[in-house]
């Protein structure tokens, strides 16, 4: 069946409309940041100037207080090994 003018009106309309049709997919969305969509309203967005950000505060203190608080819930299970290994090596250096 040949395609009549209206036919192949309408395909020229889709193919030139903003959606930019994907053959394979339908319909092509577009880039990153670019997909297609309406633009979206009521989206409220805050930043903090970069000259007024600490990126390293409180660092140290968290490290300190973190190392701590880490060391203090694993070490009944690494320091009874140890503790064995260390007892087990004088013994066999004794021995």
């Amino acid at each position: 069946m040949r395609p009549t003018p209206r036919l192949m009106m309408q395909a020229t309309k889709a193919l030139r409309s903003g959606a930019h049709p994907d053959p394979k997919n339908g319909v092509y969305m577009g880039w990153w940041g670019d997909l297609g969509s309406q633009t979206q309203k009521g989206i409220v967005t805050y930043a903090v100037s970069p000259n007024r950000q600490d990126p390293m505060a409180g660092a140290v203190k968290n490290a300190v207080f973190n190392t701590y608080r880490r060391t203090y819930h694993q070490i009944l299970y690494w320091l009874p090994p140890l503790v064995l290994g260390y007892v087990l090596m004088d013994w066999a250096t004794e021995r």
